[in-house]
Formats: structure tokens, C-alpha cells, sequence
């Protein structure tokens, strides 16, 4: 029989699984529960990347009584009640949808993070931490399994065979050694480049590290934000679904950057 869930039990179980509070002071998303319900039991949860209003709608039309994402609603800093933002929270209110959000602490989480997924898909052996944000190493790296070309690279870590935003084969044709950090970590590059790194996997490209990659010959991959991103969501559905035996659902709203 299927235990009954509340969104302060569901609370402290993903607090379980999740280090919220190792990035309270470096991560601007209100980690947590963003948004409750009125205690309303909780039958079933939908997972995403972002928060927004046609994730919001689909989560309503799944029947779900909380929505897990990475990208939350609350960023540092208060937002006034007019607009979209209004009418997301709105929707939420009206439907009595629950809103949680796990963003660096999923990044990092070595067994159900972003990170950790795309290392496991990369063949990244004995992974360790990397890339150093503001104190804390959100990333891992290490040697390949088997060297990678770069279309078995993008091969691996593409989430539905979706392209990546920008494939850059700057180095040599088949790499040893590995770095990820999903989404937009597009500087952390040079740390790759620092520590003699054979090939860089993120989700965003950006201008300013081109030249650097290109003349440093690191291999560089930007699998896009969004589906660098969809493995920590999809792998704590999966221990949701297995450790609670609760009704659980991805809704996938990519947006192609």
C-alpha cells in the first residue's frame, strides 16, 4: 500500500537525499519548498527543469500535487506579485500544486546530480570533484573508460538525440580525460584548461573562452542548459518513485539552449 505524503514529509525526505543546506550561502535559489499546498495529501509528483507556466499547466493536467524542478521561481531577491509572475504563482494557488526546487545541491549531488549522470554517461572512471564556484566544486572529472571521439561524446550525453548547442574539437580527435558541469558553466572552462583537461562538457558556449579553448586545444561540448540538465531531475523521479512507491511524472519542456 502507497504511504501518504504531505509536502513537509516529502520536505524532509528529499532533505534526505539532497544537501540543501551545504550551498545556503552560494546559491541564490531558495532551495526547498518554494511554494505549499494546503496540506493536502500528495498522490503524485511531477519533475522538470524549469518552472514556468506551460510546465505549470502540464503539471495540472497530469494531476500531480507537487512539482519537483531545478530551476525554481525565487532567485535571491523578492519578486512583486504582477505579471507572469503572478499568474504562474496563481495557477499553482488555484490548483494546489506544490512547488520544490533543488538547484547546485542537484548539480552536485554525487549520486543523483546533473553532474554525477553525466560523468556515469561519459565513462568518467573514479570521478572526483571540479570546478570551483565560489568555494564549493560542483563538477567532477577524470579519465575515460575508452578515449571518446567527439560524436560518441555528444552521442552519450544527448538527452533524446536533441542536438547540442555547440560542438568544439579543438584538441585531439579521441579523449582520454574528462570535465562536466552541466548548464551555464561556460567560463569554468579554464579551470579545465588548467588542470590539463583533454575535453570540457557543459551546457552553454560563451564568446569569451573560444580563443582560449582553441588555443589551449581542449575539446569543448555544450550540450545546452536544459538537456545537460534533465538527468538530476529524471534521477530523483526515479528514487521517488522507487524508495516512496509514489505516482511520478517528467514533463519535458525543453527549450533548444
Amino acid at each position: 500500500m502507497t504511504a501518504a505524503f504531505t509536502s513537509p514529509a516529502l520536505d524532509l525526505y528529499f532533505r534526505s537525499i539532497l544537501d540543501l543546506e551545504e550551498f545556503h550561502s552560494v546559491d541564490s535559489s531558495m532551495n526547498g519548498l518554494q511554494v505549499d499546498n494546503d496540506g493536502a495529501e500528495i498522490k503524485k509528483i511531477a519533475f522538470a527543469v524549469d518552472a514556468n507556466l506551460e510546465t505549470f499547466n502540464r503539471c495540472a493536467q497530469a494531476d500531480a500535487g507537487m512539482l519537483f524542478v531545478h530551476h525554481g521561481l525565487f532567485w535571491g531577491e523578492p519578486l512583486a506579485v504582477k505579471g507572469s509572475h503572478r499568474e504562474r504563482l496563481g495557477l499553482l494557488l488555484d490548483r494546489n500544486i506544490a512547488l520544490y526546487a533543488a538547484h547546485l545541491p542537484l548539480d552536485q549531488n554525487p549520486r543523483l546530480g546533473n553532474n554525477a549522470a553525466l560523468a556515469e554517461l561519459l565513462g568518467i572512471e573514479d570521478p572526483v570533484p571540479f570546478g570551483l564556484y565560489r568555494g564549493k566544486k560542483v563538477g567532477f572529472k577524470g579519465k575515460l573508460k575508452k578515449p571518446l571521439g567527439m560524436e560518441e561524446a555528444v552521442k552519450a550525453i544527448s538527452f533524446m538525440g536533441r542536438p547540442p548547442v555547440g560542438i568544439f574539437p579543438f584538441g585531439k580527435e579521441k579523449s582520454e580525460t574528462c570535465a562536466v558541469i552541466s548548464g551555464g558553466a561556460s567560463g569554468e572552462a579554464l579551470q579545465a584548461l588548467d588542470e590539463g583537461v583533454d575535453l570540457y562538457v557543459t551546457g552553454e558556449c560563451a564568446h569569451s573562452v573560444y580563443h582560449q579553448a582553441l588555443e589551449g586545444k581542449l575539446n569543448m561540448i555544450a550540450g545546452g542548459h536544459y538537456s545537460t540538465e534533465v538527468w538530476g531531475v529524471r534521477r530523483v523521479m526515479e528514487e521517488c518513485a522507487a524508495r516512496l512507491s509514489i505516482d511520478v511524472e517528467f514533463i519535458d519542456v525543453p527549450t533548444g539552449l
